[in-house]
């Protein structure tokens, strides 16, 4: 098998200032944007379609962090704090989107996979507000939904 030594294989992702002949140098390199969330759903998901855009199933999801307060971790002693994070997960593509809207339901504890987005919108009243997202790219079911629906 042909290996490449790492330093190669950089030179294709990135193009230095040095060896453009423009006055605007053009880099690109590779960067990564991925999240990964394990919890449970806090509201059934709802499909939604803004005009002219593809449709968006969208349901939030709470993360648990747990720890113990106190002298010393090892023993049992000590209070323990809980903090719950909520996320909102958005899901646009569309087998997954189907899926998730027909399946996800409130209490379920899944796996999603996905992208953090930071976006804005207006709000009701005027008020530009921030918005964090993850877009999810995939989703795994971890309750056993057979069992659910009986």
């Amino acid at each position: 098998m042909l290996r490449r030594p790492l330093l190669q294989v950089m030179r294709q992702f990135v193009r230095h200032e040095s060896e453009s002949t423009s006055t605007t140098p053009l880099v690109l390199e590779r960067s990564l944007n991925r999240i990964q969330l394990l919890g449970r759903v806090g509201q059934d998901p709802v499909m939604r379609q803004a005009e002219g855009k593809n449709p968006v199933t969208i349901f939030s999801l709470a993360t648990n962090e747990m720890w113990r307060s106190g002298e010393s971790e090892v023993f049992q002693g000590g209070d323990i704090s809980q903090k719950t994070t909520w996320h909102r997960i958005s899901v646009f593509r569309p087998g997954l989107r189907d899926v998730a809207y027909q399946y996800v339901k409130k209490g379920a504890r899944i796996f999603v996979e996905g992208k953090i987005d930071y976006g804005e919108y207006m709000d009701k009243n005027n008020v530009r507000r921030q918005a964090t997202t993850i877009i999810a790219d995939n989703i795994i079911f971890l309750s056993d939904l057979l069992k659910e629906k009986e």
